[in-house]
């Protein structure tokens, strides 16, 4: 079976399992939820050694270590995708909510409510906890789901799949709710972005390259997910003290997501004070710094920013910093660079927070917080199946409704139209 042939049949099987969940009840859902939670944590060993495979692979292959951070799984890992589960089987499901209903004046009652999309297609790389986001989201959600994770973990992946899916067929689920392309060649993702006829709607999640492949080349529907060049701005009028602490944890509790901050920009009335103090701390945890000429006169030990700096998602401990003039020179500089995923404003001042939310074109907005936030369990949505930078559909941290679709149910009595 060559690689078109053999990516069709999974998508075929995943079209057939769509047309069941659309109608399975939520006790079942939550049963093999559930079940899929439990099965994760007795099998802890099983997936840990698979993804020392993965490791060693990744090791030989000279993986980043902001990549092998995403790789790796522990017990702790492992117990966190477990407990992910059993919170998305304690949402409320989305199907079949009444979203709104009226009546006409010929007394026809017009209702919308809220449907699965169908077969969802995720493509995206080294991280196998997406395997397990993605599953479960999609469940909850009445649809079918085709996984498509990168070739560095797919050790991981297939013992992830096996040990989920047969979970929740013994659950309940029909055959074919979770799949996984098991072939690792690229042929099989330009093969399955063309799908329009089994697949309703595709999610790439990671870099830049593969979100704008799938976006530049696929012909099924594409819900953007988010490269992350996300700014804090700090204002003259910043508790720096607090600013330390957002700061630091923004750029180094886990600096390879997409939620983490890239470029900070601090007023100049406060650059003499500020960054001393900041730099001393992020030196001291190994974060690069690369600044503009007055960072530089300012820490000693930053390196020079480049055009290319302000416009790059490193991923990784490096941050480039630019003292501005003003908030203005502030919105200026993220309206240039920002990706419209996750902004943050450290100030006191209320009228400069309130012109921060409203003229910052983003898909989250902080006042004096972390953008590490925006992420669907830090924001009370369960599991998330990526983040939307995108305005059609969804944007943010997409949950389960964002996974939904609706139509219109009419309730007549003989109406016809004149």
């Amino acid at each position: 079976m060559n690689i078109n042939e053999y990516v069709i049949e999974k998508a075929s099987i995943a079209k057939a399992a769509a047309r069941k969940m659309a109608i399975i009840d939520t006790l079942t859902k939550n049963k093999s939820l559930i079940a899929m939670a439990d099965a994760l944590l007795q099998n802890t060993d099983v997936i840990l050694k698979a993804n020392e495979v993965d490791m060693e692979n990744g090791r030989k292959k000279g993986l980043s270590p902001s990549l092998l951070d995403r790789l790796l799984l522990d017990t702790k890992r492992v117990e966190a995708m477990a407990n992910g589960l059993k919170e998305v089987a304690a949402l409320d499901d989305p199907i079949g909510e009444v979203i709104r209903m009226w009546k006409r004046p010929n007394n026809l009652k017009v209702g919308q409510i809220r449907v699965p999309l169908g077969v969802i297609g995720i493509i995206y790389e080294a991280r196998p906890n997406v395997t397990v986001d993605a599953a479960a989201l999609c469940i909850k959600s009445g649809n079918s789901v085709i996984l498509r994770g990168g070739s560095e973990a797919i050790n991981s992946n297939l013992a992830i799949t096996k040990i989920i899916s047969e979970a929740a067929e013994s659950a309940g689920l029909p055959k074919g709710t979770i799949n996984l392309i098991e072939n690792t060649d690229r042929e099989a993702v330009n093969v399955l972005m063309k799908l329009n006829e089994y697949i309703d709607v595709l999610i790439p999640r990671g870099g830049a390259g593969l979100i704008n492949t799938v976006v530049k080349n696929a012909t099924v529907p594409v819900i953007e997910t988010g490269v992350g060049i996300c700014h804090i701005y700090v204002d003259d009028s910043a508790d720096l003290i607090n600013a330390i602490d957002i700061i630091v944890n923004a750029k180094t509790q886990r600096p390879a997501v997409c939620n983490a901050m890239e470029t900070l920009l601090v007023n100049k009335n406060i650059a003499k004070e500020f960054l001393p103090k900041l730099s001393k701390k992020l030196l001291s945890l190994n974060v690069e710094l690369r600044g503009c000429p007055i960072v530089q006169s300012i820490i000693k030990d930053a390196k020079p920013a480049t055009e290319q700096d302000w416009a790059t998602e490193y991923l990784d401990l490096i941050l480039s910093i630019k003292v501005v003039d003003s908030l203005d020179e502030a919105l200026d500089h993220i309206y240039k660079y920002g990706t419209k995923h996750s902004e943050a404003i450290l100030t006191n001042n209320y009228s400069n927070s309130q012109r921060f939310l409203n003229e910052v074109d983003a898909a989250a907005v902080y006042v004096n917080a972390s953008t590490r936030f925006t992420d669907g369990g830090a924001l009370g949505f369960g599991a998330e199946i990526g983040i939307s930078t995108q305005k059609l559909h969804a944007r943010g941290p997409m949950g389960l409704k964002e996974l939904t679709s609706s139509k219109y149910i009419i309730y007549g009595e003989g109406q016809i139209r004149e």
